[in-house]
């Protein structure tokens, strides 16, 4: 009697176990903070660590459905990342353009103003930003994975 419950007991815990890993991994984070205010999200394209093809990072690039944050020109905006995405090295993109060089660091800040201005692409009230993961390689330009979010101003 105890070797059959002992049976069903270790069956039970191997099929828990093949669920989970059938269970798709959550892709890493990144966060995009203003004040006390944040907004986090899954990769947007990719975050797998497969390089993704340009089609497909220009069809990422025009999605509307992202988290948004209200964003004061004299804010500051912060920028974190997951370690395991730091390690492949990140840049931040404006409107599908770069923003910024390529870090490995977790944690990256710049000016709000700079999203509204201009001089740096940025057209009205609202501007689309996308942390850009690459391949590891300084000065890649291989994408791996897409994280966007729109940041709307502040009157």
């Amino acid at each position: 009697m105890r070797r059959r419950r002992a049976v069903a007991a270790a069956g039970a815990v191997s099929a828990g176990l093949l669920l989970l890993s059938a269970c798709d991994q959550p892709t890493p984070m990144s966060t995009v903070t203003v004040g006390s205010d944040s907004v986090s999200s899954e990769a947007t394209c990719g975050g797998e660590g497969k390089t993704l093809e340009t089609a497909e990072i220009q069809k990422c690039l025009q999605n509307d459905d992202v988290d948004s944050i209200t964003v004061n020109p004299d804010d500051t905006v912060r920028f974190g990342v997951d370690p395991e995405v730091a390690d492949e090295r990140w840049t931040i993109l404006m409107n599908g353009q770069q923003l910024t060089d390529d870090t490995d660091n977790t944690y990256r800040t710049v000016p709000g103003s700079v999203f509204f201005n201009a001089q740096y692409g940025a057209q009205g009230d609202s501007t689309l930003v996308t942390v850009k993961v690459g391949d590891g390689k300084d000065d890649s330009q291989e994408a791996t994975g897409l994280w966007s979010f729109r940041l709307k101003k502040d009157d």
